[in-house]
């Protein structure tokens, strides 16, 4: 604490870890801070956030007290059921890896009357990140990992909130993932530019054109891992192809007879992901999607029990263990 309140507290560099993406060859960046450094950036941002907290639009709900990613869903809802149905999606490249820190460090302290923090935060960017013992300067980006990173996220991105405030236009951020919401698709369409220009321009972050579009919310549009539909004039949450897709792979990952887990340790894995999994989709109509994977992922489980009985007569002895007739079992 003395070395933090003389101004002597150095950060050492991050850990760079490589978490692979859904697409083929591409990869999210984490940085692991130190121990001591951890529990610095926690206290750092129990302090921040109730004063950065209140400046915050309504209508962000990324890692912020008492919100949620349903919360953000909600309030798509409530948008689309006002008739703003045509969706302009935009995709921020990278992020976390890209934020512009002189205007980070701008915005602190220009809201913060105690230059210290400001000065500790600041260290925390620049500190720097470790790969494979080299160590190598970060001149933008806030590590992705650390306890500090989203709310400086926050922090960074009230500024387009407030400016599509201004703008007049209906939007939800989770964030880094937000949409604009209009009437129409013209309407959506004359967002996007403004929108991108003020992004690359004022924050000086960069907009995926090739990611970023403009269409209806009940046409395949994906946000937060969920679909929408439309039934009896109000919109409807469902599964999203691609998350349910991604759930399957997960289930074959864990039931892989390569991974050489226990079956006790694979039992509490898929729980795991089962559990998490309808608890974050289960705002969403998926009644039959649930009796679907029911089947699917018991026949799996089935598989797996088979292959580890392997000779004819263990298979024989396990099924009459489990009350399934003599003869049943020989045919």
């Amino acid at each position: 604490m003395g070395r933090i309140l003389a101004r002597r507290y150095r950060p050492k560099p991050v850990r760079r870890v490589e978490i692979p993406k859904k697409e083929r060859g591409k990869v999210r960046l984490r940085g692991i801070p130190a121990a001591a450094d951890r529990m610095v950036q926690q206290a750092v941002a129990q302090q921040l956030a109730p004063i950065f907290d209140p400046r915050f639009h309504p209508d962000s709900y990324g890692f912020r007290p008492g919100r949620s990613a349903h919360d953000a869903l909600r309030a798509v809802k409530r948008h689309a059921d006002a008739g703003n149905v045509w969706v302009a999606s935009m995709d921020l490249e990278r992020f976390f890896d890209t934020v512009n820190q002189s205007r980070l460090v701008q915005l602190l302290s220009d809201a913060l009357v105690d230059k210290r923090v400001v000065s500790l935060t600041h260290r925390f960017l620049m500190a720097g990140v470790a790969v494979d013992g080299i160590v190598e300067p970060t001149s933008e980006g806030t590590p992705q990992g650390g306890p500090l990173s989203p709310l400086l996220a926050n922090v960074l991105l009230n500024e387009l909130d407030w400016e599509l405030e201004r703008r007049g236009h209906a939007f939800v951020r989770y964030a880094d993932d937000f949409v604009i919401l209009k009437r129409s698709r013209k309407s959506a369409e004359r967002a996007m530019g403004p929108a991108t220009k003020y992004v690359e321009g004022r924050l000086f972050l960069r907009v995926n054109r090739d990611k970023s579009f403009v269409a209806h919310l009940s046409r395949g549009v994906k946000y937060l891992g969920y679909a929408f539909y439309r039934k009896g004039g109000e919109l409807r949450f469902r599964v999203h192809p691609r998350s349910l897709a991604s759930l399957r792979d997960r289930v074959r990952e864990i039931l892989s007879r390569s991974n050489g887990w226990s079956l006790d340790y694979r039992r509490y894995r898929l729980r795991r992901l089962v559990d998490g999994w309808v608890g974050y989709f289960r705002i969403a109509d998926m009644r039959g999607i649930l009796r679907d994977l029911d089947s699917w992922v018991r026949r799996k489980i089935r598989c797996v029990y088979w292959k580890c009985w392997k000779r004819v007569g263990a298979k024989f002895r396990a099924l009459v263990r489990l009350g399934v007739g003599r003869g049943r079992v020989w045919q």
